[in-house]
């Protein structure tokens, strides 16, 4: 299954994936920049990988790159594919650290605040941390749940791992001791797909969720702050205003305490204002694009950058003016970054049809009850339907009816 295009970005380091393929560019304005690019097509593939717990062979993937991410200090980025690999790099200057195998397919990959781990979710429920410092190390089982997970996020002191999952729960557990959990976040009534704990506020939480609402924690003692119901802040002309939708991307911009989200099947980023002193998330703006929009990260000195498939403008700068947000006029940064896109588009085609897989992760409701009662007043009325043809007409057309009484003392003795 294709995947849709991504997008990273720490300090002026800006990476966009799609299908196999990965580039690196720099979103200064100098005229320095050093392009590098990658294809996951051409990594390292081990033949274990290959043959299945009962030794039969499996499917070996197609290289897609499922999740990647860049650690705090961006230094060092990873990522992970539909070959089940997890591919590490140092980027000052850009190397490939070590490929390894993960024992499932990934949803999503974080580094630890230290950056000596990356913490990696995959679609069985489990969390593995692989090491940084011994690059070519296995992976180590962290914790586990009982259903798919979609997202993983540590918190800056590195005491708690958050786990988000298909079953509506987030999970806090301690980090060195991952069976003993700290807190639950309940109150998703779908599943849980996007989490970020707010840089600048550790005892922050952010959700997102299939039940189209995004919401704000104090995760370390499970306690809802804020709940948004994202339908109410839609346009009633709006041709998607009847649908489900999920949050593909939670972003926070320190600068101006500001929230974009970004959904996965409609045109649209919500602008959100963090009031810390309130405890709550202020509605502020509704950012409208023609074409679909991939994925959105905030550059602390510039805005907000959005990816989206158009292969004239594949990249928009938006920031705030006069109160409003907006696209900013193209500059010299936001030229030669698409520029770069342009001319390495053949990676994003194959992102164009493409989905995040959330239509298939919704509880299908089954009303048993009302199929019952259905069928029975069905079958009742077949039978009062098969009465009246089985009983003998009168010499009136009426139904005569012949009681068993009256038709033992007629006859003779």
């Amino acid at each position: 299954m294709a995947s849709p295009a991504g997008l990273a970005l720490r300090g002026q380091a800006l990476a966009v994936r799609g299908g196999s393929r990965f580039l690196v560019t720099s979103t200064a304005s100098s005229d320095d920049d050093i392009l590098f690019t990658y294809d996951c097509s051409s990594a390292e593939k081990k033949p274990q990988e290959n043959k299945g717990e009962d030794g039969q062979p499996v499917d070996k993937g197609s290289d897609t790159i499922l999740a990647s991410t860049f650690s705090q200090s961006g230094s060092y980025f990873a990522l992970t594919d539909d070959s089940k690999r997890l591919i590490l790099f140092r980027t000052k200057p850009w190397q490939c650290l070590s490929v390894r195998s993960v024992v499932r397919r990934c949803t999503a990959l974080t580094f630890t605040a230290s950056e000596d781990k990356v913490l990696v979710a995959d679609k069985s429920g489990d969390v593995y941390s692989f090491s940084v410092l011994e690059p070519h190390g296995c992976g180590k089982l962290e914790l586990g749940h009982l259903s798919m997970l979609l997202d993983v996020a540590v918190s800056p002191d590195d005491r708690f791992v958050l786990t988000a999952d298909r079953d509506e729960k987030i999970r806090v557990s301690w980090a060195l001791a991952p069976h003993s959990i700290e807190s639950f976040c309940l109150g998703h009534t779908e599943f849980v797909s996007r989490i970020c704990v707010v840089p600048g506020h550790p005892e922050l939480l952010l959700s997102s969720s299939g039940d189209c609402t995004l919401r704000l924690w104090e995760y370390r003692h499970g306690r809802e702050l804020h709940c948004c119901h994202l339908p109410s802040l839609q346009e009633p002309a709006e041709p998607w205003g009847d649908k489900r939708f999920a949050a593909s991307r939670i972003t926070y911009w320190g600068r101006e305490s500001c929230v974009a989200l970004l959904c996965d099947c409609i045109p649209v980023v919500y602008i959100f204002q963090l009031d810390v002193p309130r405890q709550q998330l202020v509605y502020k703006q509704q950012l409208s694009f023609q074409h679909r929009v991939w994925d959105i990260a905030f550059e602390e000195t510039q805005g907000l950058w959005v990816l989206q498939d158009c292969q004239e403008a594949p990249l928009v700068l938006c920031r705030p003016e006069d109160g409003q947000w907006q696209s900013v006029p193209e500059n010299a940064a936001v030229k030669k970054v698409c520029a770069h896109l342009r001319g390495n588009w053949a990676m994003l085609e194959g992102s164009s049809g493409a989905d995040d897989g959330f239509s298939s992760l919704y509880k299908a409701t089954f009303d048993h009850v009302t199929t019952y009662l259905k069928k029975k007043e069905e079958r009742l009325q077949q039978q009062q339907q098969k009465r009246r043809r089985d009983l003998p007409s009168g010499p009136n057309g009426q139904a005569k009816r012949v009681r068993a009484g009256q038709a033992s003392r007629s006859c003779p003795s």
